[in-house]
């Protein structure tokens, strides 16, 4: 008797395609966890790691993936009068969360996770798609008339 027979088969396909809307909110997702490891380390007093999959070559010559540390940018400031501000930045462009505003006020630094959670709340929830679209779009127009000039 064949091994196949005995066992269930079936005509399966995956549908793990996500909608650019998923993969924004994602995006954003990651992003906001990251700023709020950040700003808890900070908070703690602890440094901060985080770290990219890059391939070096090894003694030996082989090349190997390993992790390297990479720079990441605090999403926050603090003004002369010492209020801290939370941006939430997609690219290099903080994202605009209502007409004229880019940044969410926060009373210090201990209350910046409270708000990240909150704002991650909101994302998932989907209430940034329109301001995040606008972004990417804006980030697109830029780099065609970048590449049209150049």
């Amino acid at each position: 008797m064949s091994i196949l027979k005995t066992l269930k088969l079936t005509a399966a396909t995956r549908n793990v395609t996500l909608t650019p809307e998923q993969v924004l909110r994602g995006k954003l997702v990651s992003y906001l966890n990251e700023q709020k490891a950040l700003a808890e380390a900070e908070i703690g007093g602890t440094a901060f790691r985080a770290t990219k999959r890059v391939t070096r070559t090894n003694e030996a010559g082989a090349k190997v993936r390993v992790d390297a540390p990479r720079h990441v940018r605090k999403g926050w400031f603090t003004d002369a009068v010492g209020k801290t501000f939370f941006q939430i930045r997609y690219g290099s462009k903080p994202l605009e969360l209502a007409k004229g505003m880019n940044a969410v006020e926060v009373e210090n630094l201990a209350g910046l996770p409270a708000v990240i959670n909150s704002i991650l709340e909101a994302v998932q929830a989907g209430e940034l798609d329109i301001q995040a679209k606008a972004a990417i779009a804006d980030r697109k127009v830029k780099r065609k008339t970048k590449q049209a000039t150049a």
